[in-house]
């Protein structure tokens, strides 16, 4: 019966609202699942508990599914880190997740947003530009592995 249950809530859209400290272990757990270095949980927590950091969480049910976090300082805002977890990526959880996420900040007072992501991270590329950024510099090698990181940017309001 459980796993009925389970499966139902799982067919359902998502929630999206705001991170809290309390998240830091779930956040931590999809980061370290998306990418080759994750972050600890004390990591994504001191992020959390600071005054600079927005944070935006994706649920399914109690479950934390996806998160995006940014730094915003005197008019800007840099993404840190977008994440979806692996059993949910392609049902297109990202953009929604992303567009709240942007309109917060402007809500904030960010005119502009910032990100770092590889060159051949193709579905992350394709969701920040169908977002309206745009690549404003390179960083040759910046990954590990030697990989290029593109600087891209967006303009808010």
């Amino acid at each position: 019966m459980m796993r009925f249950v389970s499966r139902l809530l799982s067919r359902g859209a998502p929630a999206f609202s705001e991170a809290r400290p309390g998240d830091a272990a779930a956040i931590a757990a999809v980061h370290g699942a998306s990418f080759q270095r994750g972050w600890s949980e004390d990591e994504v927590h001191r992020l959390l508990i600071e005054r600079s950091t927005v944070a935006q969480r994706a649920l399914i049910g109690h479950k934390l599914i996806g998160f995006i976090l940014s730094r915003l300082a005197a008019g800007e805002a840099e993404i840190l880190s977008v994440a979806i977890a692996p059993a949910w990526r392609g049902r297109a959880i990202s953009r929604p997740l992303l567009d709240l996420h942007l309109r917060r900040l402007a809500g904030l007072g960010a005119r502009s947003v910032f990100l770092e992501v590889g060159e051949r991270n193709a579905p992350a590329c394709r969701l920040y530009r169908r977002a309206g950024f745009y690549e404003v510099g390179r960083r040759q090698g910046y990954y590990e592995g030697g990989a290029t990181a593109l600087v891209l940017r967006r303009d808010l309001g």
